[in-house]
């Protein structure tokens, strides 16, 4: 499955709940407003998101745009949590620049994008 066709799949899926959320309900105790941490397929789709940005921007080739995702793990570094996820481009004629990794915080802010995953 490339990215375009995941993006659309996920956004054709998640736009329903959007529907649902609404801010006239109380729900009769506290809890904190901060910000929500994402799951693995928000972070796969944020991913993704980004790395059509770099095609987009020519940081990267424009083959990553049919780069399929490889993995999706949440890593510790230093005391935070962030998400590494690891796409692989069968069209890169490069064999050191076939992987790209993305890290995005907890949240889903984006922190960087590499070629060596550190």
């Amino acid at each position: 499955m490339n990215i375009k066709t995941f993006i659309f799949a996920l956004s054709l899926i998640l736009s329903p709940l959007t529907a649902l959320a609404g801010g006239g309900h109380d729900h009769g105790h506290g809890h904190s407003h901060g910000p929500a941490l994402i799951s693995q397929s928000q972070a796969e789709s944020v991913a993704a998101g980004r790395v059509m940005m770099l095609v987009e921007q020519e940081k990267v080739d424009k083959s990553w745009g049919a780069a399929t995702i490889a993995s999706a793990e949440k890593k510790m570094n230093g005391d935070q949590a962030e998400w590494l996820i690891t796409f692989k481009n069968s069209h890169s004629s490069d064999s050191a620049k076939d992987t790209l990794y993305i890290f995005l915080s907890s949240t889903g802010d984006y922190i960087a994008a590499n070629f060596t995953g550190k």
